[in-house]
């Protein structure tokens, strides 16, 4: 995809703070991070949606996910808990359309806070 932010981090023709890397994953550090430990992981194919993932039906879903549990482990956050998030659409706030799992951790992500 020539437009695809996320493509152009893959291809390296755009800078990311890269955190953990598989054959076929990515995981890169958030611009604009909403917790101490927020990471974002995307297949280096690319797919629009976390629905467009499930349908791949190649092991892609779990070696996105197994990468978000990795990266947890080396940010420390495993224990503690993290969340991991896929906003799927633009009714749930997806902004840029290559699937990415939001690793969040390093503070308290009960809900509701408090």
């Amino acid at each position: 995809m020539n437009d695809c932010l996320f493509c152009k981090i893959v291809a390296k023709e755009i800078p990311a703070e890269i955190v953990y890397e598989t054959g076929r994953t990515l995981a890169f550090r958030d611009i604009n991070p909403q917790a101490p430990t927020h990471v974002l992981v995307i297949p280096k194919g690319h797919h629009a949606t976390a629905a467009v993932l499930a349908d791949a039906d190649d092991g892609l879903a779990d070696e996105v996910l197994k990468t978000a549990h990795a990266v947890a482990v080396l940010e420390g956050v495993a224990d503690s808990g993290y969340r991991v998030v896929f906003n799927t659409g633009l009714g749930a706030g997806q902004t840029v359309f290559h699937v990415h799992a939001h690793v969040l951790g390093g503070r308290d992500l009960t809900w509701p806070p408090g």
